[in-house]
């Protein structure tokens, strides 16, 4: 069937000739695409999304900074958009994007007052406690395929250890985590069923609001209801959703990421009980190569201005190119490779709505530990498929794989 298309606004970039972020080229080499958007059109580039909307990609790494780092030019609230009321009613993307009251849309004081009570609450957490929690659950996960010499490790690991890890930070029932993953896809690869998955999402965080207002614990949701910042339950509610998203999704794709990058690249496959580059290593370089979150929307123009070299309009909505600036040939060395250790990646974007360290820190804890323990468990890990037949996610917001099959010794549970 085809997409409705949605007529460009005045200001909007032009429609004609817009890179559509949908297809298979994201799936397949979205390195050379965004190479090729650089060649075309500078650190701005115009694109369409789904149904024919649409907006400015920003892939310059110096470009990504202005945009998040200049909130009077570039809002958070996406109700400056100007394209709400020509956009169809089932557009698949909305769930996305919807102006709803959460931290993620919020500005100003409105912002601060919430992300505080995030922080806060995140920063409570221990950081051993947190490596003891992710240890118990990769263990227990590991153990339920040890014993078979093979496994799927983007199904049967990397997507659930940092959604168990994360259900018993923020007070969750382990037993939801089938749940949550399902919804949480559902919403994110942006299909005709996303609006279910949000909603889904939304009745869940709500129940568990419910719950710890009248049985509170040692929980990030417990902390956020007691906070001093005074947040309502509908408030704790959509905020712990966005906890919940930004916590798992880039997570556990960048866990199956750097797993793929040990098990494929040869300067990290030399052995996996010696000879091999650290993990943290391997866990850098996947957020400068294959970023989780490749492209995020995103901001809106408060007015208007000028970027990369394109004249931006008021209301005119850009998404952040996280991938793409982190390929930025002005960050990356001669040989194209970012420098040994460098950590200037913008996975974790930029400026006041970028992730805020404590979420950073638990964020690298649990991808650690889950890579650590995986390797000391089962030392002679191998891939059960050629390179070339690992598949990708067909999105242009996340970089993940459908699946990473590997192959091992048999063992015993632990």
């Amino acid at each position: 069937m085809t997409e409705p298309a949605v007529t460009p606004p005045p200001g909007c970039p032009a429609h004609a000739g817009a890179t559509p972020l949908y297809g298979p080229r994201f799936q397949t080499d979205p390195a050379q695409l965004y190479r090729e958007l650089r060649a075309q059109h500078g650190p701005v580039a115009p694109v369409e999304l789904a149904g024919g909307v649409p907006a400015w990609l920003v892939i310059g790494y110096r470009e990504l900074q202005l945009v998040t780092g200049q909130p009077q030019l570039f809002g958070r609230d996406s109700a400056r958009w100007h394209a709400w009321d020509t956009l169809p009613a089932d557009w698949p993307l909305k769930p996305m994007m919807a102006p709803v009251p959460s931290i993620l849309y919020a500005e100003g004081e409105e912002h601060v007052r919430r992300s505080r009570a995030v922080t806060d609450a995140l920063a409570a957490v221990d950081p051993y406690e947190l490596r003891k929690h992710a240890e118990e659950i990769a263990d227990r996960l590991i153990d339920g395929f040890a014993g078979r010499g093979e496994a799927d490790l983007v199904a049967e690991y990397a997507h659930r250890m940092p959604l168990l890890v994360l259900c018993r930070v923020l007070g969750l029932d382990e037993d939801q985590a089938p749940e949550l993953i399902a919804a949480l896809l559902t919403m994110l690869d942006g299909g005709p069923d996303a609006p279910a998955g949000a909603q889904r999402l939304l009745e869940l965080m709500l129940a568990l609001v419910r719950e710890k207002t009248g049985h509170p614990g040692a929980d990030v949701a417990s902390r956020m209801l007691e906070h001093p910042a005074g947040l309502t339950e509908d408030e704790v509610m959509r905020d712990l959703r966005v906890l919940l998203i930004a916590g798992h999704q880039p997570t556990s794709y960048w866990i199956s990421n750097a797993l793929r990058l040990m098990l494929t690249d040869e300067r990290f496959a030399a052995s996996l009980a010696g000879g091999r580059r650290s993990i943290s290593q391997a866990l850098n370089e996947a957020l400068w190569e294959d970023t989780p979150t490749q492209i995020f929307a995103g901001r809106w123009a408060v007015r208007d201005t000028h970027l990369g070299g394109q004249r931006i309009a008021e209301g005119d909505m850009l998404l952040l190119g996280f991938a793409g600036a982190n390929s930025d040939p002005s960050v990356r060395q001669p040989d194209g490779r970012p420098a040994e250790g460098n950590r200037a990646h913008m996975s974790y974007s930029y400026g006041e709505h970028g992730c805020p360290f404590p979420a950073q820190e638990s964020a690298e804890v649990i991808a650690t530990t889950a890579i650590e323990v995986l390797l000391d468990r089962l030392p002679d890990l191998r891939l059960a498929v050629a390179e070339h037949a690992l598949v990708w996610r067909p999105s242009a917001w996340v970089r993940g794989l459908m699946a990473l099959p590997v192959s091992f010794t048999p063992g015993h549970a632990a």
